[in-house]
């Protein structure tokens, strides 16, 4: 079998959940150990100081798969050429915050990435969200990329199901 290269963004880089993901990633657990990466990190401007940290941790550790990292916080030069987006950054609700206000935040983060993605990344990028509301946001994100086919779009909403069983029983 060939080696395969694949470009994947993580929005949200910056994060608990990333910083998870991103080390099974290069380790080649979830695409496996034939498959190269570029990796492109993407948060806010005021989180590049993390960023340039997990950098350096990635160096350190010495991924064979990992071919080129880069990270930033524009969203049209981290989803350039991506073949896989994952969507892990959302607003979060703040104290005494409306539902309402959060899912306008997260309508206007979303709609910028979507527009972003849409203007970048390859035709037949994959995209999962997991940002919360996730469904909500998958949505926002695919009418916003309309050459890039609904298929292509997917939410990781298991943890909402989970969470609702939890409750019933």
């Amino acid at each position: 079998m060939d080696n395969t290269f694949l470009k994947i963004c993580l929005t949200g880089a910056a994060g608990n959940i990333a910083y998870s993901l991103i080390p099974q990633l290069a380790a080649g657990y979830i695409f496996g150990p034939k498959t190269f990466l570029h990796l492109s990190l993407y948060d806010l401007p005021d989180k590049e100081y993390v960023l340039k940290g997990i950098i350096l941790e990635l160096e350190d550790g010495a991924y064979p798969l990992l071919t080129k990292i880069e990270y930033g916080s524009d969203p049209r030069a981290m989803f350039k050429d991506c073949d896989l987006v994952i969507f892990l950054g959302g607003t979060s609700r703040q104290p005494g915050q409306e539902k309402r206000d959060l899912l306008n935040e997260n309508a206007r983060i979303f709609k910028e990435q979507g527009e972003a993605l849409n203007e970048v990344a390859k035709k037949d990028c994959k995209s999962l969200v997991v940002a919360n509301p996730c469904n909500t946001n998958c949505y926002i994100l695919q009418r916003h990329c309309p050459t890039i086919p609904r298929k292509n779009f997917t939410a990781l909403s298991r943890l909402d199901h989970n969470r609702a069983v939890g409750q019933v029983i």
